[in-house]
């Protein structure tokens, strides 16, 4: 067992069968779990580890996205419920930081690689996946590190897509342009399950 999360990769798939339904947020948790191993693999840290709170990070959001103030706060009555650590559930809900419609993390911020790591990577999952569906083929394959860094630059393409959090991978340790080619290798590899 993973000491510093309290949860195994096989509790955590539970926790995610019970509380995420809907099939679109369950392939956003697979696309950041799979960026997260990417990038503790790039920092030689623990991948599982980091896979585990990539896969985590928005265990709450079929309960809460019709209520934004709730995100990453519902999130810590599941995980302590389920036995995780102070560790685990602070990494998870560093996501939401400073976010505005989050009253309860507004004043905080984040403030370890892991933690600007998670938040970059969550973002990021929507520009890639974004890049892959105006592609004629819909495919992740036909999507390559130059496009994405243009779709990138491009602020009215996936305008909902935060920049500027993408950009915190810099504060984790990873330039941009790395960092986009690397999320963007992860959900090639992972493609197949993924449907592009």
């Amino acid at each position: 067992m993973p000491n510093n999360l309290g949860l195994t990769k096989e509790q955590a798939g539970q926790l995610i069968d019970q509380y995420i339904t809907d099939k679109i947020t369950k392939l956003h948790l697979i696309e950041t779990q799979a960026i997260m191993r990417a990038l503790a693999k790039h920092f030689n840290k623990n991948e599982e580890e980091w896979g585990i709170i990539g896969l985590l990070h928005d265990i709450d959001w079929d309960l809460t996205k019709n209520n934004p103030a709730e995100h990453c706060v519902k999130a810590v009555e599941i995980l302590k419920q389920a036995g995780a650590t102070d560790f685990l559930i602070e990494n998870i809900i560093s996501h939401g930081y400073s976010h505005a419609s989050i009253p309860a993390h507004q004043d905080k911020q984040r403030s370890t690689k892991l933690q600007h790591a998670l938040v970059a990577a969550e973002t990021l999952t929507g520009l890639i996946i974004a890049s892959a569906l105006v592609q004629p083929e819909k495919k992740l394959a036909c999507v390559s590190p130059k496009s994405l860094m243009k779709k990138f630059k491009a602020k009215a393409f996936a305008a909902k897509c935060n920049r500027e959090l993408i950009k915190e991978c810099e504060q984790a340790g990873i330039g941009l342009e790395e960092f986009l080619k690397l999320g963007l290798k992860a959900l090639q590899e992972i493609s197949g399950g993924l449907g592009l």
